[in-house]
Formats: C-alpha cells, structure tokens, sequence
C-alpha cells in the first residue's frame, strides 16, 4: 500500500490541531476516519473521503463500537489520538471530579482506543499508533500538573506499546506539541480549576495568567504541525518522539540537560545503593 492511499483513524476532528490534520490530509485526497462528540464538523472534504462518527472518549463502549465500525469500513492504517483538553489548576486546588474527568479523557480515552485497535493491526501486521501528548508531558510548568500528569501517562504506555508491537510491524509515535495557534487556550479546550491561593500567585497563578495573555499570539503554525506529522508517519523510520515547536524543543533542551546535570551530580550516591560486591575469598591456608 503507498503512502498516499493509507486510511486515517483520528479522534477529536472539531477543532484544533486535529481539523487542521484532517482537512490537510483530506486536500490531498487521503481517506479519513473521524471522531466528534456529536459525530459532524465542519471539515473541509477536499479531494480526499471522510467519515464522521459520534464518540464520546469517557464511554469504554462508544470506544470499541467506534473503532469497530472504523475497521468495519477497511483497512484502518493510522490511528491519532488527538482528543483531549487542558486543565490549569495548582495541584493542591484542582478537584476531585476535575482530575478525574481529565484523565478518563487524556489517558484512558486514548488507552480504550488503542486496546481496541491493537486486534485489528496485529491482524493486519501493520499500523501506526499516533499520540498527541504536549511538551507538557516532558517538561512540565507550574498550573498544569495534572495535566501534565496526564499526558505523561500516555508517553510512559506508549514507549512500553512501542516496544511490545515493534515486531508485529506497529510503529507508534509521541507527538509532543508546544503552543500552536489553535482555540486550545479557549474556554472550549482548556478548563480551569484553582489557581486563587495566594501562595501560589507567583507559580501557578502567573502561569494561567500567561497562558491566557498568548491565546491568538502562539508561535506554532498549525498547518505545518498538520505537515510534519503526516511526515513522520510517511518515513521509513517513524520518531518514537516528534517535538514540534521551537518553544517546545527550547523546553526539552533545558529539561535533557538539567536531568544529565542532576544525573551526575547524584552518580556515586544513586551508585551506592547496590549491595556491595562480594571481596575476593581468602586463600586457605595448608592443614594441619
């Protein structure tokens, strides 16, 4: 199969960097397979044919039955998992019904349709599992830790899955975004827990306020995301990792060299804790 003629499997088509894939895929004349909560967007269809279906990512049967009827229509070769939002909120003042929303969304949301996936490209012996985490997930700031948690979760299960299908021909890929100019810091992509604690103004606080402050003004150009990603799928040798964003690829620098740094600094302690070494065994002496 060429590249051109893959099948693309994407949730959360509505808006945002999702769309933005969808409708740059389907001006090529690609076939796309997408997911809304209400099951209709307003995508434009270029050349290429899609298919919405209605899934809501909290519901483990709407999952199955999705990707299901996914699979049910052919040859699936490409699953993103793009659905998902923000939640800014110190981690002392977010809810319980907050974070556990966020993560059913974040992380079991793309879990359920992995799981229900793998079946079918096992069978097949190929496909690329696609997962959009954030640079949240790497280098994690202040007000966003449970969301950062949450894509975390997903970059830790993807490098164990990527390990467990590479010999079955699966690839998958951590996409690993900054901030890219979409409506994701709108009040429809992120929400908002607490940040009021005046302990926190300096950190979690400041860091909401600047988030809020970029909305419209993100540095990341979505349609070349939309690009890149479909590069990194076209490959021969897929990344396990795709940073996008000269914010994002700042933030991971700092984030590789401080854990080297730390890393070192730390050595002969963190070296320490094995159980010693057994000492050579003493001659024995001549008998009596």
């Amino acid at each position: 199969m060429s590249h051109e003629s893959k099948v693309w499997f994407i949730t959360g088509v509505s808006r945002g960097l999702g769309k933005v894939l969808a409708e740059t895929l389907l001006a090529e004349g690609a076939t796309v397979i997408g997911t809304t909560r209400g099951g209709s967007a307003g995508i434009a269809r270029g050349q290429g044919r899609l298919t919405l279906l209605a899934l809501e990512m909290t519901d483990p049967r709407a999952v199955r039955e999705a990707v299901e009827a996914a699979f049910g229509l052919g040859r699936v070769d490409v699953i993103v998992n793009n659905a998902g939002y923000g939640l800014l909120s110190s981690v002392e003042e977010a809810s319980e019904e907050q974070v556990a929303h966020l993560f059913d969304v974040n992380f079991h949301g793309p879990r359920r349709v992995i799981q229900a996936a793998l079946p079918h490209l096992r069978a097949q012996r190929s496909g690329h599992i696609v997962n959009i985490t954030s640079i949240a997930g790497v280098a994690p700031a202040a007000g966003s830790g449970y969301y950062a948690a949450a894509k975390m979760a997903v970059e830790g299960m993807s490098q164990s899955l990527a390990r467990e299908v590479a010999p079955l021909g699966i690839h998958v890929t951590l996409v690993e975004p900054g901030a890219f100019r979409t409506d994701f810091l709108s009040d429809r992509s992120i929400r908002r827990g607490g940040t009021s604690l005046e302990d926190y103004a300096a950190t979690a606080g400041a860091a909401a306020q600047r988030l809020t402050a970029m909305a419209g003004r993100q540095p990341g150009d979505p349609a070349r995301a939309a690009a890149a990603i479909i590069e990194a799928v076209r490959s021969r040798q897929p990344p396990l990792h795709l940073v996008l964003g000269s914010d994002a690829y700042q933030r991971t620098r700092e984030v590789l060299e401080a854990f080297s740094a730390e890393l070192e600094a730390w050595k002969q302690v963190g070296l320490g804790t094995d159980f010693a070494a057994p000492g050579p065994t003493p001659p024995s002496g001549p008998r009596a």
